[in-house]
């Protein structure tokens, strides 16, 4: 299995309109710096699906019938503004799979185009291609999944945001689930009180907690990358700050 990170930027990405800390002005004169909306490529074998669907340019990206399906977390703005484009396309439907929300994305429910979508229930596996996909109950402002992906290879990958913490039942099944590596969100620098989404140490925590083999953070604010200028803070074994364009290839042999 591989595992493309097409964007790893929180709400607003990195730069950030009009700010001037020090994480926006890298940003924009080093591109490797760049956040886009947070979103993932999962291939295996001839499988390929997007996870989220925030970039504004998925047209221009993925050729007609490159994608097998569309897995979104949940149904705001930067998760999903790039099927009010995709939608108006021609060729065959596009699977899109997404939680239970009665409002979702209101606009895309009632002129869907060629995007077909489909209601994932929380612990109900469902299969694209050659890939198996459980959806995970999250903690967040809207219903919102998480998914254990596997390969059937023994390749296992969570991909895990926008979420506050985890639930007592999400966390059992990834304990019990066997060897795996995830992607977390991990939003803020730490906080007192971090809301809708994980903060630094909260998300160091839980990768330790899952017992994941490695993790690699994700959905990363200004504000993080900032801190992290500012502190020099760095990630323990096992845990990384993803980055736009990281590719991380997932195999039973390297566990």
């Amino acid at each position: 299995m591989r595992v493309t990170f097409l964007g790893t930027g929180a709400v607003g990405g990195v730069p950030l309109f009009g700010c001037d800390c020090p994480a926006c002005e890298r940003a924009r004169v080093d591109p490797r710096h760049v956040r886009l909306p947070s979103s993932a490529l999962v291939e295996s074998g001839g499988t390929r699906v997007l996870i989220d669907a925030g970039l504004m340019d998925l047209h221009e990206r993925f050729p007609p019938g490159w994608l097998d399906a569309i897995v979104l977390t949940h149904y705001h703005a930067d998760h999903v503004q790039g099927l009010l484009h995709l939608r108006w396309g021609r060729g065959d439907a596009i699977p899109v799979f997404g939680p239970p929300d009665s409002e979702g994305c209101a606009d895309l429910f009632k002129h869907p185009g060629l995007l077909a979508f489909e209601t994932a229930r929380k612990y109900a596996p469902f299969e694209v291609g050659g890939l198996r996909f459980t959806p995970l109950p999250l903690i967040h402002s809207k219903p919102t999944l998480g998914y254990a992906i596997e390969d059937g290879q023994g390749g296992r990958f969570a991909y895990l945001t926008d979420t506050l913490g985890l639930p007592p039942g999400t966390m059992g099944f990834l304990q019990g689930w066997g060897a795996f590596e995830m992607a977390l969100d991990c939003t803020f620098p730490p906080r007192d009180e971090p809301r809708n989404h994980n903060d630094w140490h909260l998300a160091r925590r839980l990768a330790t907690e899952a017992g994941a083999h490695r993790t690699w953070l994700t959905h990363i604010g200004h504000e993080l990358d900032a801190w992290r200028i500012a502190e020099g803070a760095d990630t323990p074994p096992g845990v990384a700050v993803a980055g736009d364009g990281d590719i991380v290839e997932i195999s039973a042999d390297d566990r």
